[in-house]
């Protein structure tokens, strides 16, 4: 009799421990979805004062931006969700070898941004150009109507036809260019194009023999790894169709050692609510870069073509790098308002 009670008792409390983590797991999914559905603060500045955006939304439903931008999504969810291919509000134009790419990714921690995946080359490539600005907006990713959509093509920067049509576009666009050392810059340029003939088993000559002209021994301006480093000459052609107000500068090598002074400056000119955090980014000792985290299960880190090892350089023909671009880099300096601690001498 006592052990029949026994059992009835066990499987009465079974019962209600059952009831009990039931009722709990409906109040916890209950009060996750109510606060996923507040806004938690508004974009101000060129959205609109009145608008708001529902960041921690927008970061939940990023799953659904994966499956637009693999073709998964059905129209019906596109609709009942608002989302739309939006032409780019922000774009990165240069420099090829500043940290574009990182610059992109970073920017991408920001629940407000949404970014365009490859290097689209619409503006400088006239084949592309031809296909009109439909196409352009198709190569976009699907976002929210308060979403600031960003591409980068460091091509834009040091082609000439690239500024006019940007202005056709939008006049009132914000253009972000991030620089590091000119000479450091060049060398990083001419360490990406090695690594590419080495892969083919192609042979290629000295930076040295490609940076300084052996009939002059002065420094050769016509090798475009050079020129490309001449900041201040590519930005004036910009400047005249543009304001300077409307471009930002990015420092290419404080983003790599304390990249989120950097992003801050960014949010701040795109007029977005500071929402990176220092929690967002993480030192990788093994790859000696920061790396990205987007939330406590997503992290990533750039590719591993990220952050080559240069090879040896003479250092006579850094020092006639350095003072070669130094009024270049005065110039630069005094048009932007911004001043680097690059080397002359």
């Amino acid at each position: 009799m006592l052990f029949k009670q026994q059992v009835l008792l066990r499987q009465k409390l079974f019962v209600l421990g059952s009831l009990a983590v039931g009722s709990l797991l409906y109040i916890v999914a209950r009060v996750g979805s109510l606060d996923r559905l507040q806004p938690t603060c508004p974009i101000e500045g060129q959205f609109g004062d009145q608008e708001q955006i529902m960041l921690r939304a927008l970061q939940y439903k990023r799953g659904l931006a994966h499956d637009l931008r693999k073709g998964n999504a059905t129209k019906e969810q596109i609709r009942l969700h608002n989302m739309v291919q939006q032409l780019p509000q922000a774009i990165i134009i240069g420099v090829r070898k500043g940290g574009t790419r990182a610059l992109l990714e970073m920017l991408n921690l920001h629940p407000a941004v949404v970014k365009a995946s490859q290097e689209i080359h619409f503006f400088d490539n006239d084949e592309n150009y031809a296909k009109g600005i439909e196409w352009y907006r198709k190569k976009m990713p699907f976002s929210y109507p308060y979403q600031i959509t960003i591409e980068k093509s460091p091509a834009y920067f040091i082609t000439e036809e690239v500024p006019e049509r940007i202005y056709k576009m939008n006049s009132s666009i914000k253009l972000l260019i991030i620089v590091r050392e000119p000479t450091t810059r060049a060398i990083s340029d001419y360490t990406q194009v090695l690594e590419g003939k080495e892969r083919k088993n192609k042979t290629y000559y000295k930076f040295e023999k490609l940076a300084i002209d052996p009939t002059t021994c002065e420094v050769n301006t016509k090798y475009k790894a050079v020129r490309t480093s001449i900041y201040t000459k590519h930005l004036e052609r910009w400047l005249k169709y543009f304001p300077i107000e409307q471009f930002h500068i990015v420092d290419g090598d404080r983003l790599i050692t304390e990249p989120l002074p950097e992003l801050q400056l960014v949010e701040k000119f795109l007029n977005l609510p500071p929402r990176i955090s220092q929690y967002n980014l993480y030192f990788n000792a093994t790859r000696g870069f920061y790396c990205l985290r987007f939330n406590i299960v997503f992290n990533k880190c750039l590719a591993g073509s990220k952050g080559r090892i240069h090879p040896e350089v003479d250092p006579l023909v850094v020092n006639k790098l350095h003072k070669f671009f130094h009024p270049f880099n005065q110039k630069f300096y005094q048009i932007t308002g911004r001043s680097f601690s690059w080397p002359y001498k």
